[in-house]
């Protein structure tokens, strides 16, 4: 079982916003995703909880239960994903959270790498 390490994590401004405008975006029930391939052997994720999801007790909570997802799910390598959690996430299961998070991811990949050729 391994942590959430340094060189998984988006951390500058100007990393989120590059995906944010060059990235793909995905609408989920539980939050929107934005995908951008990068050039690392690793996933990394930021997570981008504003203050209309609530106090920081409860944007903190969002934050932790997509990091344990994110964790457990080690999917997208070479991809940065920025996941902006909605007030439904707070109510789901981890289960739940896990379940539309592949879904989500999959569908990103999906649309950013088009189906080849026959």
């Amino acid at each position: 079982m391994t942590g959430f390490s340094r060189q998984e994590r988006i951390r500058r401004r100007v990393e989120y916003q590059q995906i944010y405008d060059r990235g793909d975006r995905v609408h989920g029930r539980l939050f929107t995703l934005f995908s951008l391939p990068n050039e690392l052997q690793v996933g990394r994720l930021g997570i981008a909880a504003t203050k209309k999801l609530g106090g920081a007790v409860v944007r903190n909570r969002a934050k932790r239960l997509i990091r344990e997802v994110f964790r457990r799910n080690k999917i997208a390598p070479g991809m940065d994903l920025v996941v902006v959690p909605k007030r439904e996430l707070l109510d789901a299961s981890l289960t739940a959270i896990e379940i539309e998070f592949r879904q989500t991811l999959d569908r990103s990949l999906r649309r950013s790498r088009p189906a080849p050729r026959v």
